[in-house]
């Protein structure tokens, strides 16, 4: 298998969640440990080996690639398209198709804040199959997806948005993932959520349904899906302000 070199990062999102630090501003452009997110996520990837990325913008769509530029500062080559319609993950993604070719790529979301020393796990895990997908442990994964694993680490079945108090694991897709070049055809097919979005953990379900195999990778020390006033806070108290 070819090393895992391109990346697709998912930026386009509102951030509704919080208010008015996001209304006119990209919430990966938000800043943890000195520097935006989005770009401690981009130089965390490169010194993992990553030189091609596609980031998908929307939200404050100019800003964010204004400030973000083409690359050069980190050595690599970054290449922008923009969500015109936020209807899903897996819809952006798709945007990204072209530009990945037919090998397995990196794809995160822009919000996610984890010691950098994750990614470079994550593209070593995916192994010969391609394909990684990072995991944290939580009280109950109802707000984001519940991953059961078996014996061997291997993803055996994605729940995205289960009730509270129903899964049978405390695993969560932690949105760090290396994605093997068959996900486009379950891309593709994907019909729209309950709330109406195309939503990339159900391709994923859909995969590991099929028989594809992803090996599930535990996040090494802690994360933080930065979407909320309370998760950035303490994003930004342990890698600094």
């Amino acid at each position: 298998m070819n090393a895992v070199t391109s990346a697709v990062l998912l930026a386009a999102g509102r951030g509704a969640r919080l208010g008015p630090l996001t209304q006119d501003f990209p919430k990966a452009m938000l800043q943890v440990g000195g520097q935006p997110m989005l770009h401690r996520i981009i130089g965390g990837l490169a010194n993992a080996g990553i030189d091609r990325f596609t980031i998908v913008s929307g939200h404050a769509a100019e800003s964010l690639e204004q400030a973000t530029g083409d690359g050069r500062r980190w050595g690599v080559h970054i290449r922008y398209v923009r969500q015109a319609v936020l209807d899903g993950t897996a819809r952006a993604l798709a945007l990204a198709r072209s530009d990945v070719g037919d090998s397995s790529f990196f794809v995160g979301w822009g919000d996610i804040v984890v010691d950098a020393a994750n990614y470079g796990r994550v593209i070593a895990a995916a192994g010969p199959t391609g394909a990684s997908l990072a995991v944290n442990e939580v009280d109950d994964p109802h707000a984001g997806a519940a991953v059961e694993v078996d014996d061997d680490w291997a993803v055996a079945r994605i729940v995205e948005k289960a009730p509270k108090g129903t899964s049978n694991t405390r695993w969560n897709n932690a949105g760090l993932s290396v994605l093997p070049p068959e996900i486009w055809g379950f891309v593709a097919a994907l019909q729209p959520s309950s709330r109406g979005e195309y939503e990339l953990p159900g391709a994923i379900a859909a995969f590991i349904a099929a028989g594809g195999r992803i090996r599930a990778v535990p996040i090494a020390g802690p994360w933080f899906d930065a979407g909320t006033p309370e998760s950035l806070a303490a994003a930004r108290l342990h890698f600094g302000g």
